[in-house]
């Protein structure tokens, strides 16, 4: 409530004849008019500053460990909240598919390769690449932010399962691979950059003919492993060394991933098998086909892909390939979990090796455990020793460099030469005018960019793991 004062104005003449007085009205007036002023419109200050609010430094100290306390109890719940939506998917998405650690047939891989392709239209295409002998699709999924289209840059990869119809815990891991790229895409930052910078390309089978003869429990037999036409698909790609009974005509299945394989820039793949546990890299063979190491060119390429693989498997480096599930109690030693292919033992018309040849491509032979045909009580286990190495491989595509070539209009040059110094193996760029060449980190290289028509460039860089590199050619003077 405001306290007013009354002040009563009176006329003075000059001469009061007593000073007390005079000094005692000014201030009874100061007095007034100050008193004057409502109770709450009183400001204080304090060091020339205006003193808005009285609040205790208790309170203000209560205040701010209340908040603090309000921002750990939100940040606690989106941690949980996170940790249950990745753990626990389904309790939130109750109508999201997903892929029970058991084995599926044919019709039911078509069934989840479906499923998923509707139910992720946006991150998925599926397609098929042709048909086997008895007419059964061989489909391929693909994952990637802009599924249908090669985006210029963007590196592609294959993984293929169940080329041996009978060693079929590849065909799970790559369908359990499908389901955690796609189901974790929006909540993990990880697989989010893995789906956005590399196009994959999933084939969980392409022998479904010899897979419908197999029989679960088998752990090293061969009942299944051939296609219909009793041919080992895995000996039927024409090879640079020997030309047999078992390559000099290709089975309809090997045409298929030939035509696929030369449809798409892919840089990086790999055939999963089983039997061992073991990463395989090429050579397979030489001309003497003996047991001996025959390096490719790229061999300390192919010898760090391998090694990002085994090194990230639960046991596989660090067991130098031995396997906990042996059927017959005999081991196979491979250091470090990782084998020349002729070296370990020789193989005319592999699919490897006409990959690395033919085009550009380097693919791995992955050997994903000593049984063959394992009982599904066992799968899970298979995923959980695999999972980061599937990973850190599709992660390993760009490893080395990459980049476009041009003309000086700034237009792509396709089929440009890449070659690099002291490696007897070219690539080529794809129509986009952009290409990928892999090598091993930490080290440098003189690398040239050339076609005919034009002058060649050549760049010096050192790599510490992946490398932009342009090109820009300049027409030849005729």
């Amino acid at each position: 409530m405001a306290t007013s004062y009354d002040v009563s104005m009176t006329n003075f003449d000059g001469n009061t004849g007593d000073d007390d007085d005079d000094n005692n009205i000014h201030y009874i007036a100061s007095k007034s008019f100050n008193q004057s002023i409502s109770n709450e419109q009183q400001q204080q200050t304090m060091n020339g500053y205006k003193i808005l609010f009285h609040i205790p430094a208790r309170k203000i100290l209560i205040g701010i460990l209340i908040f603090l306390a309000i921002l750990i109890s939100l940040l606690t719940l989106g941690i949980i909240l996170n940790y249950f939506m990745v753990k626990h998917t389904n309790w939130f998405y109750p109508d999201r598919p997903n892929i029970s650690h058991q084995h599926h047939n044919n019709n039911e891989i078509y069934s989840i390769l479906d499923t998923y392709s509707k139910y992720y239209p946006k991150l998925t295409r599926l397609y098929t690449i042709g048909y086997s002998n008895r007419n059964k699709p061989i489909k391929v999924l693909e994952i990637s932010d802009q599924p249908g289209v090669h985006e210029p840059g963007e590196a592609e990869i294959k993984l293929i399962g169940n080329i041996h119809g009978n060693e079929v815990v590849g065909r799970e891991l790559l369908l359990h691979l499908i389901d955690h790229l796609l189901s974790t895409y929006h909540s993990n930052s990880s697989t989010r950059s893995l789906v956005d910078n590399v196009r994959i390309h999933i084939a969980p089978t392409i022998n479904p003919d010899g897979y419908e003869n197999a029989n679960e429990g088998d752990c090293m037999g061969t009942v299944g492993r051939y296609n219909a036409n009793g041919r080992d698909l895995n000996r039927n790609f024409p090879d640079q060394f020997v030309n047999n009974d078992n390559n000099k005509k290709q089975e309809i299945e090997t045409e298929i991933v030939m035509k696929w394989t030369k449809q798409y820039p892919f840089v990086l793949s790999a055939s999963f098998h089983g039997g061992s546990l073991v990463v395989n890299y090429p050579f397979d063979n030489n001309k003497e086909m003996v047991k001996n190491e025959t390096k490719c060119p790229d061999d300390d390429v192919f010898r760090h892909l391998s090694l990002i693989y085994s090194k990230s498997h639960q046991y596989m480096y660090n067991n130098d390939g031995r396997c906990l599930d042996s059927c017959d109690n005999t081991v196979d030693y491979f250091s470090q979990g990782i084998t020349n292919g002729a070296k370990w033992y020789p193989v005319a018309g592999g699919m490897q090796d006409w990959n690395y040849i033919h085009a550009n491509c380097f693919e791995l032979t992955i050997e994903v455990g000593c049984k063959k045909y394992p009982l599904s009580n066992e799968l899970e286990t298979y995923w959980q020793q695999h999972k980061n190495s599937l990973l850190n491989l599709i992660n390993s595509t760009y490893s080395g460099v990459h980049g476009f070539v041009y003309d000086n209009h700034g237009q792509p040059i396709e089929s440009a030469i890449i070659s690099v110094d002291g490696i007897d193996k070219n690539i080529t760029t794809y129509k986009t005018g952009d290409y990928w060449r892999l090598l091993t980190p930490e080290r440098q290289y003189r690398i040239t960019a050339s076609k005919y028509g034009y002058d060649s460039q050549t760049s010096t860089i050192y790599i510490h793991y992946s490398y932009r590199l342009d090109f820009t050619l300049n027409e030849s003077i005729l």
